[in-house]
C-alpha cells in the first residue's frame, strides 16, 4: 500500500518576488532541505541537494539559489547551473543529471504548498549526504 504525499503550506505566492528563490525546512532538520523558485506565474520546488556530490546544499547564503539574472538555479559549491523548469544540469560537473523535483500547488487563496513524499526530507542527511550513502 502506498502512502500519498500530503501538501505542506510554505508561503503565500505574493510573498515571492519574480524571479526569486527561497529555502525551507519543512521537516525541522535545522537547515533548508528544499527550495522554491518563482519564475513568472509558476513556482517550482526541488530538494536542496546537488546531484553532483552527495546531495550538497546549494545556496551560498540564505535563499541564494539563483544566478545573478535569475534565469538558472546555481549550486554555489560546484558552480553547476540548472534549468529552473526542469531541474536539469546545463553547465557544470553534473551535466545531464537533475535536481529532485517536488510537486507544488497554489491554492485559490494564493498559498504555495509542496507535496513531500514520505521520507523525502530524510533522504538528505544533516551533512547534506543522502542517507544510506557513504
Amino acid at each position: 500500500m502506498s502512502v500519498a504525499a500530503l501538501p505542506i503550506r510554505l508561503i503565500a505566492f505574493d510573498e515571492l518576488d519574480d524571479p526569486s528563490s527561497r529555502g525551507f525546512d519543512p521537516a525541522g532538520q535545522g537547515r533548508d532541505t528544499l527550495l522554491l523558485v518563482r519564475c513568472d506565474s509558476e513556482v517550482f520546488a526541488y530538494l536542496d541537494a546537488c546531484p553532483h556530490y552527495g546531495g550538497t546544499p546549494m545556496a551560498w547564503r540564505k535563499d541564494a539559489y539563483l544566478n545573478g539574472d535569475g534565469t538558472r538555479i546555481v549550486c554555489h559549491a560546484h558552480g553547476a547551473q540548472f534549468d529552473i523548469a526542469t531541474g536539469e544540469c546545463l553547465v557544470g560537473p553534473c551535466l545531464g543529471q537533475r535536481l529532485t523535483r517536488l510537486d507544488t500547488t497554489v491554492t485559490e487563496d494564493g498559498d504555495v504548498s509542496v507535496f513531500m513524499p514520505p521520507g523525502s526530507a530524510s533522504r538528505v542527511g544533516k551533512e547534506g549526504e543522502p542517507e544510506g550513502e557513504t
